[in-house]
């Protein structure tokens, strides 16, 4: 029972896998939460114990938490990582596929940040990492509704550190860049599937191609992110936000200086879309 507990969901791959492996190295007993448990052989093999968790859906949240507390009594650390990114034109985009962006990558991490807190605060202990983007600081053309929930990640964890605090328990929120794993491909195949044809076709193109571009032949590994929550959580005072990998530092900044229409052209021009001359 002393032994300390971390959740990890979105666990199957990427990101997610290689974060409960260090967690598992740093002596946690990890749970990784994804859709689909065959996908989580690998890590079941290496003692990382795994749980079937549809973060839409409540009765899967619900289920989860309480087997976790079944088993052992606490938990201790949460990772939000669970998500994916759905590109294309705020125009193109049906509003059914903007609401799932919103039910996974907000609501769904939300809920069981809602489900877990009331064991943190009893125990008062824990900590809530909470896997936004660099997507959360700045944006790209045709990424609206993805860079949508990422800003909202943000003010949510900003909120939540304040209200947690009392309790024993803190917030921490990691801002990736680009990241060698399957979400590149995942997010510009849906481009080219929502504004591949019409009016966006040309930026789909060029989007399309730098997400595929970025997350194979230039993305940081995902241990970069692994290794930033073991720091987080094994830091005396923990930032509250960790920016790494490639491009994330530049371009927060980046957007941070320069004036939005001038950050606008940067952006377009590293994503290589062709903006109007004027």
């Amino acid at each position: 029972m002393s032994e300390k507990v971390a959740l990890v969901t979105g666990a199957s791959s990427g990101i997610g896998e290689v974060t409960a492996r260090k967690l598992q190295e740093l002596g946690y007993t990890v749970y990784g939460a994804a859709r689909r448990v065959d996908r989580m052989k690998k890590l079941e093999e290496a003692g990382v114990r795994t749980l079937a968790m549809d973060v839409t859906d409540d009765a899967s949240v619900t289920a989860a938490v309480e087997q976790i507390i079944a088993e052992t009594g606490r938990i201790d650390v949460l990772v939000n990582n669970a998500g994916y990114g759905s590109y294309g034109s705020i125009e193109d985009t049906p509003l059914d596929e903007a609401r799932r962006q919103f039910e996974v990558n907000i609501f769904g991490a939300m809920s069981l940040t809602q489900k877990v807190l009331p064991h943190m605060r009893a125990q008062r202990s824990g900590t809530i990492v909470n896997i936004s983007s660099m997507g959360g600081k700045m944006y790209t053309p045709l990424g609206g509704w993805y860079h949508g929930t990422k800003f909202a990640l943000e003010a949510l964890s900003d909120s939540l550190r304040i209200e947690v605090e009392p309790f024993g328990i803190d917030v921490v929120i990691i801002e990736p860049g680009g990241i060698a794993t399957e979400w590149g491909g995942i997010a510009a195949d849906n481009v080219e599937k929502v504004s591949g044809s019409g009016a966006y076709a040309a930026q789909a193109k060029a989007v399309a191609k730098s997400l595929r571009g970025g997350g194979v032949n230039r993305g940081s590994q995902p241990t970069v992110i692994s290794d930033a929550i073991a720091k987080a959580l094994t830091s005396e005072k923990p930032k509250t936000r960790y920016a790494v990998g490639f491009g994330a530092r530049p371009l927060i900044a980046a957007h941070a200086i320069l004036p939005d229409r001038a950050f606008d052209k940067l952006i377009s021009m590293a994503m290589g879309v062709k903006r109007p001359k004027k």
